[in-house]
């Protein structure tokens, strides 16, 4: 099992030390945010809260996802950065790209991409792309990704983008893993067809048993069940040992952990040294105890 360490809303003066902190105490990765904007009226919902409610964005400072992932990459040498998620069909693919392999060749390959559709059709419309076949849009900017970060000529014509040959450069010596997360069964799908592996976005156990059972029927229909594929799971078993243990025998490759309630509307007041204590705690109480 590999652990991922999150931490989101807070202070931006403490990532950088949140990051060391954590790839002392033997963190496989931490996780970044992505939000671009909050909202002054909108009547969306947030899927992952009961009641549908976003209020607990408002007034949190999100650094950009490639800016933080950068600096916090320049500021260690192991820990592994994956943006939880990327909201990439409200931007250009071709920029995604770029941004994407520069910060992954300036990082030495310690970059993954956890991507989704944003749940937002205000996202959509700020940025002017239509919210309307933004599944579509999806997928071919995943397939776009793939291709330019190969660093050779690539072309690309579909029925939502259309590109000339063209290269970047400078691109990573490694592949950039892309991680597809959501819950529906379009996103699982995307995710076994197009993805390196699927992102959890937290929930109760028996709904992440049969998004499980899902994800492997879906392997099986496309003939990748044998194939690596990453799963990344937010969990309240992730935090005993035996709790991992019953991870792993789902087919669970990675935990995502954080320790404190990232849904709670008021501002983070935790101090720095609190934050520290926790995630080390952690690693020695739990990670320590599953190798």
């Amino acid at each position: 099992m590999r652990f991922t360490y999150a931490e989101a809303m807070t202070d931006p003066a403490f990532y950088v030390p949140l990051a060391q902190a954590a790839e002392e105490a033997g963190y496989h990765g931490m996780s970044i945010a992505d939000s671009l904007c909050y909202p002054k009226e909108s009547d969306s919902v947030y899927p992952y809260t009961p009641d549908g409610s976003r209020e607990f964005l408002e007034n949190k400072a999100f650094v950009e996802a490639f800016v933080l992932a950068t600096a916090l990459g320049m500021a260690t040498t192991t820990l592994r950065f994956t943006t939880f998620v990327l909201k990439l069909p409200i931007r250009p693919p071709v920029l995604v790209a770029k941004q994407a392999t520069s910060v992954a060749y300036m990082i030495n390959n310690r970059l993954s991409l956890g991507i989704g559709l944003s749940p937002w059709p205000d996202d959509f419309e700020v940025l002017g792309v239509p919210w309307e076949r933004r599944g579509k849009r999806t997928n071919e900017a995943i397939d776009i990704l793939r291709g330019l970060v190969s660093g050779d000529y690539f072309e690309y014509h579909g029925e939502i983008f259309d590109l000339p040959a063209i290269k970047l450069s400078p691109v990573p010596s490694e592949p950039i893993p892309i991680l597809v997360g959501g819950h529906s069964d379009a996103a699982l799908r995307r995710a076994v067809v197009r993805g390196d592996g699927w992102m959890h976005a937290g929930g109760g156990d028996e709904e992440l048993d049969v998004l499980l059972a899902k994800l492997q029927r879906m392997r099986r229909e496309e003939g990748t069940e044998n194939s690596p594929f990453e799963i990344h799971v937010i969990s309240p078993q992730a935090y005993t040992v035996d709790g991992i243990r019953r991870l792993e025998d789902k087919g669970v490759t990675d935990v995502i952990v954080g320790f404190r309630d990232p849904y709670s509307v008021a501002q983070d007041t935790e101090p720095l040294g609190q934050k520290v204590a926790a995630l080390t705690h952690y690693a020695e109480t739990v990670m320590s105890n599953c190798g």
